[in-house]
């Protein structure tokens, strides 16, 4: 079995797929430091939210930031080029996995896929061909390059994209999206004034039938791509649906790393394949045809020797590639553990690919008592956070937490203590009338946060989100 994985295929698909995402990733590094969010992200703010276990993790100094994106962009352009591939793509990885773990209220899903896809890039041998290190080894050292890659690492890309897929379709098999249509229905809404597709989303039915389009889109698409026969096919329908959402949705660099990143589910040699008919093309418009093989595939061949049992490094990498994958299995699980409605008190929400699946929004207060007068104080989030992080922290209860927290130290390293925090906070979930979050008994300065269920988090509302129908 282990041997199976290890049995040598083309290279190409590997390579290909270095250059697009290290490409993809040059821009997104790019525009972090052409639209200003490095200023308004990490050099605005004054008070952070932490990842629990990674309480840690201290953002730099302003100015430095701008020299991390810039060493970033440096590196993920040195990604797609195969050049110093071992150093960069470490380098790249670790800096996009730092960045996301500096605040939570940044958390993005594309650009958690973004982080493991780079560790798993930093892991392989992606700059074994077709790079500038080989060309390196090949001039300077004699060493021709080896195109073949073992098949577990084609499997385990397919499996990091197929996941993400497949729980996001999961994800979507709840009563607001699938008999509702929403928070289609209310983001449809605001894209009335849009040319050709704004009438449309007038239409009482349409968000419905979208809200189950991506639903069987996102459950389906992973076997259709999967399936020789119906692959190309599915391709056309990953471009359509992307391209679809990036021109309604402000989704950034998503939907371009998932069509670039679908092409794993192609065979290996797939970009020998197009570049051969690219070739046959070109030769036709010359007057000059050409036939084309339907597959080119590296001959591999491999010397009958007697069978061994598997080299203790291959039974190691089995060990590890299995274990992160039932990590990753996991992880989107965990919800099941808390029960309740997951979009609502967010136990298990990150770090699952619970894509677009809610419109939530709400406002809350601190409030401030000091144990042995009584005298209280109320607090805004405004006081310590930027509107970004305030529109953030407002339906997300650790965030409400963690900032409680900071709240009371704050009081009691003035002097005004001991004090009680406790917060008025009412939040809107996919267009519902605002009710109460979090319970306003509850002392959250002697909470704390961590695996276990937070009861402190009021029941979520069980009547079902308002038929909202917009008109031009």
């Amino acid at each position: 079995m282990i041997d199976k994985l290890f049995r040598p295929v083309d290279f190409a698909w590997l390579a290909a797929f270095r250059v697009f995402y290290g490409s993809a990733l040059t821009i997104s590094m790019l525009r972090f430091l052409a639209y200003g969010w490095i200023d308004k992200l990490f050099v605005q703010p004054t008070f952070f939210f932490k990842f629990w276990g990674f309480e840690w993790v201290e953002p730099l100094p302003g100015p430095y930031f701008y020299a991390l994106f810039w060493l970033l962009a440096f590196c993920a352009l040195s990604i797609a080029a195969g050049f110093a591939f071992r150093i960069t793509s470490v380098i790249f990885a670790a800096g996009i996995t730092y960045i996301q773990l500096i605040d939570v209220s940044n958390y993005l899903n594309h650009y958690y896929l973004a982080a493991l896809v780079a560790w798993l890039l930093a892991l392989s041998p992606a700059n074994r061909a077709y790079s500038v290190d080989a060309w390196i080894r090949q001039r300077f050292f004699g060493k021709e390059p080896k195109k073949t890659v073992a098949v577990a690492w084609h499997y385990l890309f397919r499996f990091q994209i197929g996941t993400v897929y497949t729980f996001a379709g999961i994800a979507k098999a709840n009563t607001d999206w699938l008999l509702h249509g929403q928070p289609l229905r209310i983001w449809l809404g605001a894209k009335t004034d849009l040319p050709i597709l704004g009438p449309l989303f007038t239409i009482d039915v349409v968000p419905l039938v979208m809200s189950w389009c991506g639903f069987l889109f996102d459950t389906t698409i992973v076997w259709w791509l999967l399936w020789r026969k119906t692959r190309p096919y599915a391709y056309c329908v990953v471009i359509f649906f992307h391209v679809m959402t990036r021109l309604l949705f402000p989704i950034g660099m998503f939907p371009v790393i998932m069509v670039l990143s679908a092409l794993v589910f192609f065979s290996p040699s797939w970009p020998r394949t197009v570049k051969a008919r690219l070739v046959s093309l070109w030769a036709k418009i010359r007057g000059r045809a050409e036939p084309v093989a339907k597959e080119v595939e590296v001959p591999v061949i491999e010397p009958a020797l007697p069978a061994k049992r598997p080299h203790f490094f291959h039974r190691a990498a089995a060990v590890v590639g299995i274990g992160y994958c039932a990590f990753q299995l996991l992880m989107p699980l965990r919800f099941l553990l808390y029960g309740g409605n997951v979009l609502w008190h967010e136990q298990g929400m990150r770090f699952a690919w619970r894509v677009m699946l809610r419109a939530k929004g709400g406002q809350t207060t601190y409030i401030v008592r000091n144990v042995n007068t009584g005298q209280e104080w109320h607090v805004s989030p405004r006081e310590y956070l930027n509107g970004w992080q305030e529109s953030e922290m407002s339906s997300q209860p650790d965030l409400i937490l963690q900032l409680a927290h900071r709240i009371h130290r704050d009081f009691e390293l003035r002097g005004l203590g001991p004090v009680e925090v406790r917060v008025d906070s009412r939040v809107s979930l996919n267009g519902r009338r605002a009710v109460p979050f979090i319970d306003p008994d509850v002392n959250l300065a002697e909470v704390r946060d961590g695996l276990g269920r937070a009861t402190w988090v009021l029941p979520a509302p069980t009547e079902p989100p308002p038929h909202t129908r917009p008109v031009l």
